[in-house]
């Protein structure tokens, strides 16, 4: 059986390039995808790539050598494949096209998951792009079960094919079903059926039985880690010695402040404003309560906080309690 092959997701407004970097140090990804890129009316400017991916400055790869594609997300053909060729020559290891952003603002514009309603903007879109880059660049393309029913999953799916795609991520919901749980895993079988390119399951995997119950539904052997990754930052981990047949012990609490301190360095190096900082640090904390019992308390805690010197003092401070060091006793079975 193929190794599990795990993609960070492209999470807008989540993981930037310094929780990539974050991220694929603590270890488990064999690829990341950026935030999306919008193509709306013109080539954008090399800066504006190296804005989203400052990995291309790095041959396209975290400082952990985990590879990063290019998402890009707009409706004109012509103009993303322009973005795309771009791109490829600044040196993106792969395009990934976003076809499954249910943001209402993106949709109003014609993009993200607005497109799956014809399945023929697809085709023409992934055959634009496909055109325009180089043959030894892959593209990608990212989507869900539908816009507001899943009658068209299946032509979705085939049209991103057709277009010359090498591979294929399916959230499991349509764009009116959000993030809202449960994430249909079962369409993610029937759609590997219908198509002869890779493909990559997403949707509702927050600990290693949701993984074991994706893969076993689904066959899968390709997952994206969205929000679960980052609720717990060693879940890729914990998955890959799942696979392997052992069993790591969970991440420490005082593991995961120690990785929030280091989110903060990395937003200080880069002259990130207090208040980004501040409010970054918030939106982590705020998933982390799915996944470690002590970040509902440090929340509650920090969510006043304005102040980035009082929040990391704060973090640091209970780091060094006793009882957030880690225990060395094997987890049972999630």
């Amino acid at each position: 059986m193929a190794m599990t092959h795990l993609v960070l997701a492209p999470m807008e407004g989540l993981v930037d390039w310094r929780v990539r970097q974050l991220l694929t140090a603590t270890g488990g990804f064999d690829l990341c995808v950026t935030e999306f890129i919008r193509v709306s009316q013109n080539l954008f400017p090399a800066h504006v790539f190296h804005r989203y991916c400052p990995e291309l400055l790095n041959g396209g790869k975290t400082l952990s050598g985990v590879p990063v594609l290019v998402q890009l997300m707009g409706h004109d053909p012509e103009l993303m494949g322009e973005n795309a060729a771009f791109a490829a020559t600044l040196g993106a290891p792969g395009i990934d096209i976003n076809f499954g952003c249910p943001s209402k603002t993106v949709n109003k514009r014609e993009a993200g998951a607005s497109l799956l309603k014809c399945p023929d903007n697809l085709f023409h879109i992934v055959s634009a792009v496909r055109r325009a880059v180089p043959a030894d660049i892959p593209v990608s393309a990212k989507v869900r079960l539908g816009f507001s029913d899943k009658e068209l999953f299946l032509d979705i799916a085939r049209a991103v094919e057709a277009g010359g795609a090498q591979h294929l991520t399916v959230h499991a919901r349509t764009k009116l079903e959000g993030y809202k749980p449960p994430a249909h895993w079962e369409y993610l079988a029937r759609i590997r059926d219908a198509i002869s390119i890779g493909m990559t399951g997403n949707g509702e995997i927050w600990d290693v039985a949701d993984y074991e119950k994706c893969r076993d539904i689904s066959g899968c052997d390709s997952f994206m880690l969205g929000r679960g990754a980052i609720a717990a930052p060693d879940l890729a981990n914990r998955i890959k010695a799942f696979e392997g047949g052992s069993r790591l012990p969970k991440e420490s609490w005082a593991d995961v402040l120690a990785m929030l301190l280091g989110y903060c360095d990395l937003m200080n190096e880069d002259g990130a404003s207090e208040n980004h900082q501040a409010g970054r640090i918030k939106q982590w904390m705020a998933l982390i309560r799915k996944s470690h019992a002590q970040g509902a308390t440090c929340f509650d805690e920090i969510k006043r906080i304005r102040s980035i010197d009082e929040l990391r003092a704060k973090l640091r401070h209970d780091m060094t309690l006793r009882e957030n060091q880690r225990q060395d006793v094997p987890i049972a079975a999630e």
